[in-house]
């Protein structure tokens, strides 16, 4: 009898073809509608001068053109700080501050998280209330500190701030906790230290977490411009001379618009390929007691 019963629950659950039909149409716009602004930047970066300026503007570009990444080429390399050296800035502060990050955060998430010990709770408090703290708020206090450690017009302060990114171990805290602690503890009995522990089991099993953690602190590093903390050109970062070169006024419309596109085209990228590696993570990741 409960059989039965439980059988015709399951079955009115179960979607119909017409509802998965009308659950992906709808899907579909939505992922439509969110790739619209990516579709409008590439048809901008191509656009000439006169389609840039048109009212209403064209959403497709009618006679695609080059001019504005040659342009822009152009302008890179009549610049007296090779762009090379942008380039490497930007690719070097963004990879050390993320690597450190990720390594740093999973690294104090998993004591906090299966570990007790006299000030966890506090500490775990403490990182809590320092989400609700926009980066305007500790500007002054992290220049302060910058500058007491003589890290000013160095990389180190802007990778040595990304390293205490709280969002992160926040997140990996929470994935680390729904690891079983029988896991754990048999991995113990077996003599494998708390090292070996942490790289070949604990880091495999919150891949989900640091390659999500990989994705938003890559896209925050590498928009950066240094901030108050860069002054010396040599040490400047591709984000700002590209907006160095876009200031100069309405004829670099174009150029603006392929530097749009740049800009963009690296972290997009970093997604496409992590986001098939996250789903497929937590799919195949669960595990319970």
């Amino acid at each position: 009898m409960r059989t039965a019963i439980s059988l015709r629950r399951e079955k009115r659950l179960n979607r119909s073809w017409y509802g998965d039909l009308s659950l992906f149409i709808l899907l579909a716009f939505f992922g439509a509608f969110m790739v619209v602004p990516l579709i409008y930047t590439i048809n901008n970066a191509f656009k000439p001068l006169d389609e840039l300026f048109l009212f209403p503007p064209r959403y497709f570009v009618r006679n695609p053109t080059m001019d504005n990444f040659s342009d822009l080429f152009n302008l890179m390399a009549n610049s007296w700080v090779p762009f090379s050296r942008y380039i490497f800035n930007t690719v070097f502060i963004t990879l050390a501050g993320t690597i450190g990050h990720v390594i740093l955060a999973s690294a104090a998430a998993y004591p906090l998280a299966k570990h007790r010990f006299p000030g966890s709770v506090v500490i775990f408090t403490m990182i809590v209330l320092s989400l609700m703290f926009s980066s305007q708020v500790t500007a002054v206090p992290n220049y302060m500190t910058m500058s007491w450690l003589g890290w000013i017009d160095t990389y180190w302060a802007v990778i040595i701030p990304a390293f205490a990114y709280p969002l992160g171990l926040y997140l990996m805290k929470q994935f680390i906790e729904q690891i079983p602690d029988a896991l754990l503890e048999a991995a113990k009995i077996d003599g494998a230290s708390e090292y070996r522990i942490y790289w070949q089991i604990i880091m495999p099993l919150v891949k989900p977490a640091w390659l999500t953690l990989t994705i938003l602190l890559f896209q925050t590093l590498w928009g950066t411009d240094g901030g108050n903390f860069i002054y010396s050109e040599q040490l400047k970062t591709m984000h700002y001379a590209l907006g160095q070169i876009i200031m100069g006024g309405i004829a670099r419309a174009g150029v603006g618009a392929a530097v749009g596109l740049m800009l963009m085209i690296v972290p997009i990228g970093l997604f496409v390929v992590s986001q098939t590696k996250i789903i497929q993570t937590m799919a195949s990741s669960g595990m319970k007691d």
